[in-house]
């Protein structure tokens, strides 16, 4: 077969078979009017979470500044000896300086009037990075207990993180890179034609979800809500037809 024979009789292909799925990815090709092949690869691998990093707040607030600093200082002890009483370790709890907001009153249209003050909110964070994920994930969901002690504390949503990402982005992008040479291989070969050599290369954005899930972004997704997550990582390769 002559090869604009196989251009041509890929170009048929290409139409009825352009979208193909590997792992969840939508892999596209595309036959071009300059005799290329242009095919995006994918690689994905679950990974499992090995830092966490969780924050809290302790307020107080009283009339006079000075009320509410005594308040604060009277909880902050409570809340860290809870921590370390819990077993997070002394050296893993950071404490943040302290936050002052004026509070004021306000009319009966629900202005607020700047030019008085009724009293002042004090706030301190704390905030716990560890790699033992299963004791900061108890220690998040029963501080509560502090709560019911009437300590003042806002606890956020622990963050679950990867540490060892970049080195991985990179193995996977390779594979990626490879995934998208045997695709352009396998469609090359059901039209008779051979794949050449690479002409260009660009990387899609990466995307971690959480496990089992295929939430796509355009700006790529980083989740920190899940222990477990799916990392997916796409290439878009274009090579020479022979």
């Amino acid at each position: 077969m002559t090869q604009d024979g196989r251009f041509f009789m890929g170009i048929a292909l290409a139409t009825g078979l352009v979208i193909s799925t590997v792992v969840g990815a939508r892999a596209l090709v595309r036959i071009k009017s300059d005799n290329t092949i242009q095919v995006t690869g994918s690689a994905k691998r679950r990974i499992k979470s090995d830092l966490v990093v969780w924050g809290a707040h302790v307020t107080a607030h009283s009339s006079t500044m000075k009320d509410a600093y005594k308040q604060l200082a009277a909880e902050l002890p409570k809340v860290t000896a809870y921590l370390e009483k819990s077993g997070i370790p002394k050296d893993q709890i950071k404490v943040f300086s302290i936050t002052t907001k004026a509070l004021h009153p306000h009319d009966k249209e629900g202005r607020e009037l700047e030019d008085t003050i009724s009293g002042y909110l004090l706030t301190q964070a704390l905030e716990v990075r560890s790699s033992d994920i299963a004791k900061v994930g108890k220690v998040a969901r029963e501080v509560t207990e502090l709560m019911e002690q009437g300590v003042e504390l806002e606890s956020d949503a622990p963050e679950y993180i990867y540490t060892k990402l970049g080195d991985l982005k990179i193995q996977m992008l390779a594979e990626a890179a490879r995934d998208s040479r045997v695709r352009a291989e396998q469609i090359a070969h059901s039209t008779g034609a051979k794949i050449g050599p690479l002409r260009s290369a660009r990387m899609g954005v990466i995307q971690i979800n959480p496990a089992d899930s295929t939430e796509v972004s355009n700006e790529g997704n980083n989740d920190t809500t899940s222990e477990e997550k799916d990392i997916l990582t796409v290439v878009a390769s274009t090579f020479a037809l022979e």
